[in-house]
């Protein structure tokens, strides 16, 4: 008998490690920065070391009403957008995972090219077509101009997990007597659900701070990233910006936080529990046909 030892791992290297070091502050250095300058004295100017620190421009942030008009109408527009894109990027992606026909890579090229164009592109094209309609410029047209990138980053996630689910288990759900309502309802919706919760999370942060496809859709309408512009082009009250980017960053944190120590857990317990019913539901009718 001859003993096996594992050999052991060898660490990473020094380089590599500092790579990984530089990365790391190469992303988050510059939000450390707004959090600092959120506390700064210096009103007009960004002045590093900032002159002294006060917590005053925390109470300003909160009784601006142009703040809460712009965060609700960006909050507003996102969730509409991606309400939208969870719909419409479920239903293709149910509809081009497993089929073929004739024209399927062009319609997945077409779902995928909003997002793959440049900004700029994009709002060009829809404020030619909205003026081409003759769509006046509201609340909507952004709407629809956020949902077409949106849908994009909903139907690659549900794709993906729907090309991956076992075909053996909507045949059982066939088989057992469902129809196609319930096996969507009981057997795909909950194995989707990760996957359209990553979704939609990042189509409503796209859509949250999307600037380029706003400009070119909106009216009069001034969402977040437009306001924080307009701010940082005429400062006035200038810490009162990182005050809210600094707001912004700690609910998304959070959401986050929740989404993948909460949200994950729950769908995966959901997983195998279908997976387990659906099992004994596959012996069980083994047996029956054998006997």
């Amino acid at each position: 008998m001859h003993s096996e030892t594992a050999s052991p791992q060898r660490g990473a290297s020094v380089g590599l490690k500092a790579a990984t070091w530089a990365g790391i502050l190469f992303l988050h250095v510059p939000l450390a920065l707004i959090i600092l300058y959120a506390f700064s004295s210096e009103d007009k100017s960004y002045v590093f070391p900032p002159p002294s620190l006060t917590t005053q421009w925390f109470a300003v942030a909160l009784e601006r009403q142009d703040v809460w008009d712009a965060v609700k109408l960006s909050a507003q527009i996102a969730l509409w957008a991606t309400g939208i894109a969870v719909v419409l990027g479920t239903l293709a992606a149910g509809a081009l995972a497993r089929t073929q026909f004739f024209g399927r890579e062009a319609i997945s090229l077409l779902l995928i090219l909003p997002i793959a164009l440049p900004g700029v592109v994009t709002g060009i094209a829809l404020r030619s077509a909205y003026h081409t309609l003759e769509i006046p410029f509201s609340f909507w047209t952004i709407v629809i101009g956020h949902a077409t990138f949106c849908v994009v980053v909903v139907y690659n996630n549900a794709v993906a997990r729907l090309r991956r689910i076992s075909p053996s288990l909507v045949e059982a759900s066939m088989d057992l007597g469902a129809n196609a309502f319930q096996t969507f309802r009981y057997v795909l919706l909950p194995q989707l659900g990760s996957a359209l919760l990553a979704g939609a999370l990042l189509a409503f942060a796209l859509s949250f701070d999307e600037v380029i496809v706003t400009t070119f859709t909106a009216g009069q309408q001034t969402t977040l990233p437009i306001w924080m512009l307009q701010e940082l082009i005429r400062p006035r009250q200038r810490p009162v910006t990182n005050v809210v980017a600094v707001f912004i960053i700690a609910e998304f944190a959070i959401s986050s936080w929740r989404s993948r120590y909460r949200g994950t857990s729950a769908v995966n317990k959901r997983l195998r529990m279908i997976e387990g019913g659906l099992d004994r539901a596959l012996r069980g009718a083994g047996r029956g046909r054998t006997d």
